[in-house]
């Protein structure tokens, strides 16, 4: 692939490569000629590669995020001194029509001889590894939830109604009365006499609830299920314990990222996790919105401004802030509450709470630059910066019924 003569070379000694699950196929430019090489993906063949490139004297070399199939290549590499610039797939795609792996490797090592690949960022090995543990413990909460509504249709099975007067199906008393139907007690008065707190009010309700038609394979069923809980508790624990002692130095961050509407200390320790407590990093918020996949996306045509959806982001990371979102439109007589009904109105709740937990994590980003605690705006914010129009809207609507409105100062 030849470029214009007219665009800078900064690197007169680079390479390219295109990673694959098994192999990686490299293109390295020095003066005077180019070489293309395969080698395994394997960690001989990729030692292997790293002398191959040292021994042609290049240090700097391009290669696309792909899956994780880039995270071997780039630790041999690193390793080795070689400075790795990993780049969005999206922003070095090759020209149609000419599509090989060779060509690609070639394609990634023009671009990145003449500078025109924006590196991605790659945080230090001690927050990869923290990512991994924050994303692992949510997925297994995702897995311990899907067991949770396999154990309810197996209770549906029995007609055992169970979920229908208890909030948390394994909560302490419920789980106490499923262990127990799963050991072989079916008589609904010694289940019942179970219940703990609240859930004593509503004996009658248990009674019928808990009168069912179980036979073995339902206790069967609930007991492999209910031991698959505890496993995913015991490791959701070990993982929460993980996390938090490698949090520990920015346990005060923590604390006041826990102050935000709708934050609690799983997202605040997400959002330290995967951004990290140094702000610099980003130029601003907006690019720390976008990195996350929480900004819109952008596209305009003709003039016209289209409906464009937010970009891939990491799912752990989103899924928290979009958990947070809908927990502050919870909390009534807040700003991000007024904000979340605001745009819930128009556009619905779940553009809403994808809407707050961007300004969460806006909100989040200066306070981790400038060191500050958070200071809720009030439930009246939007309407105080635009209090005449509240007003005229208000009166006109009332004057619609045919009445006269008079308006006093209190």
């Amino acid at each position: 692939m030849v470029m214009s003569a007219a665009l800078q070379v900064l690197y007169e000694r680079c390479g390219g490569l295109d990673v694959h699950k098994r192999t990686v196929v490299v293109g390295a430019h020095v003066p005077g000629h180019e070489e293309l090489r395969t080698f395994s993906t394997d960690t001989g063949s990729l030692l292997d590669l790293a002398d191959w490139l040292v021994a042609l004297d290049v240090r700097d070399v391009a290669m696309e995020a792909t899956g994780s199939y880039w995270k071997p290549v780039y630790n041999i590499l690193d390793a080795a001194g070689i400075r790795v610039t990993l780049a969005n797939p999206a922003h070095i795609k090759a020209v149609p029509g000419r599509k090989t792996d060779a060509a690609d490797a070639e394609w990634i090592c023009e671009l990145h001889r003449h500078g025109l690949i924006r590196a991605s960022l790659v945080p230090p090995r001690a927050e990869r590894e923290l990512r991994e543990l924050i994303g692992y413990r949510r997925t297994l909460t995702g897995e311990r939830a899907a067991e949770a509504n396999r154990l309810q249709k197996v209770l549906e099975g029995a007609n055992i109604k169970l979920g229908s007067v208890a909030t948390d199906i394994l909560g302490k008393s419920a789980r106490a009365m499923l262990e127990a139907i799963a050991a072989g007690i079916s008589d609904p008065e010694v289940l019942a006499d179970m219940a703990l707190g609240r859930l004593k009010n509503k004996r009658q309700d248990l009674l019928a609830a808990l009168r069912g038609r179980i036979n073995p394979h339902h206790r069967q069923m609930l007991h492999m299920q209910l031991k698959h809980v505890a496993f995913l508790d015991e490791q959701i624990a070990a993982l929460d314990q993980e996390v938090a002692t490698r949090l520990d130095p920015f346990a005060a961050e923590i604390g006041r990222l826990d102050e935000i509407t709708g934050v609690g200390p799983i997202v605040a320790q997400t959002i330290i996790g995967f951004c990290g407590a140094d702000m610099s990093r980003y130029p601003s918020a907006d690019h720390l919105t976008s990195w996350s996949g929480m900004a819109p996306g952008s596209n305009q045509s003709g003039g016209k401004r289209r409906n464009a959806r937010t970009r891939k982001g990491n799912p752990s990371l989103r899924a928290a802030l979009i958990e947070a979102g809908f927990a502050a439109g919870r909390a009534k007589g807040t700003y991000l509450y007024a904000l979340f009904r605001r745009i819930a109105s128009r556009r619905g709740a779940k553009k809403a709470a994808v809407a707050v937990g961007r300004h969460i994590l806006r909100i989040a980003y200066y306070m981790l630059r400038d060191g500050t605690h958070y200071k809720d705006l009030g439930a009246n914010y939007y309407d105080e910066r635009r209090r005449d129009t509240v007003i005229r809207h208000a009166v006109n609507r009332i004057e619609r019924f045919g009445l006269k409105v008079t308006i006093e100062v209190a």
